[in-house]
C-alpha cells in the first residue's frame, strides 16, 4: 500500500522512514555509486528532506519496498539548487509544478524486462492520483534519457529542459512531465494487466 507522508504524519511513520532513507542509501549509494551522498549510518538523506517535502512510500507488510519524494518547485528543489546546468531554458516554477525525485525500488521488487513491477506501477499511479488532487499536473524529473520513452508509453506529456549531460558518471537529462486522466487510466490499465499475468 502507497503511505503518503507529510510534515502533519511524519511523527507516525518514524521506523518506516528510517527503512525509506535506508532504501535511498541502498539504491543510489551502493548500486548507483553516488558516493558524495555516502553517509555512515546508511541512510541516505539531503539537504530538501524538510518539512515542504511529501515523500510516497510503499509498504507491504511493514517493510518498505518503494519510495518516491516530491518538492514544490517554488521552493529549492534538486534542478534549483545542485543540477541548474541541466535547465537551458526559463527554470519551470508554479504551484502546478512539483520535482520528483528519489525514486527506487528495492531489487527483488523491480521490474524485469520493458514493463513496470507492481511496486513501480503503484509508484507512478500514486503521485499522479496526488497531483491530481492537489491540483498539480506536472512533475521535473532529472533521469537517464532513455525513461523518455517509458513515460510517453506510460502517457505523459514529456518535454526536454535541455541536452543530456554527464553527473555522477551518467548521462542525465532534466525533462518537465504532465500529466491528466488520460496518464492515470494507463497506469490503471497496466495495473490490471500485472494482476492477469500474476494470476
Amino acid at each position: 500500500m502507497l503511505h503518503v507522508i507529510n510534515a502533519q504524519n511524519i511523527h507516525e511513520y518514524r521506523e518506516e522512514m528510517d527503512q525509506a532513507f535506508r532504501l535511498r542509501h541502498r539504491v543510489f549509494v551502493e548500486e548507483r555509486k553516488w558516493t558524495d551522498l555516502a553517509r555512515a549510518d546508511g541512510r541516505e538523506v539531503d539537504q530538501f528532506d524538510t518539512a515542504d517535502a511529501i515523500h510516497m512510500l510503499f509498504i507491504d507488510q511493514g517493510e518498505v519496498l518503494g519510495y518516491q519524494r516530491m518538492l514544490p518547485s517554488t521552493r529549492p528543489h534538486l534542478l534549483s539548487e545542485v543540477l541548474p546546468q541541466l535547465c537551458e531554458q526559463e527554470r519551470p516554477i508554479g504551484a502546478n509544478i512539483w520535482e520528483w525525485t528519489r525514486y527506487c525500488v528495492a531489487p527483488s521488487y523491480r521490474e524485469h524486462g520493458r514493463g513496470l513491477s507492481a511496486v513501480s506501477n503503484a509508484l507512478l499511479s500514486g503521485f499522479v492520483e496526488w497531483g491530481m488532487a492537489n491540483n498539480i499536473d506536472t512533475v521535473i524529473i532529472e533521469m537517464q534519457p532513455l525513461w523518455i520513452l517509458r513515460l510517453l508509453q506510460l502517457h505523459f506529456k514529456v518535454s526536454a529542459l535541455g541536452l543530456p549531460q554527464t553527473v555522477s558518471g551518467e548521462d542525465v537529462v532534466a525533462v518537465t512531465a504532465s500529466f491528466d486522466q488520460r496518464t492515470l487510466a494507463k497506469l490503471r490499465s497496466v495495473k490490471t494487466e500485472l494482476r492477469r499475468r500474476a494470476a
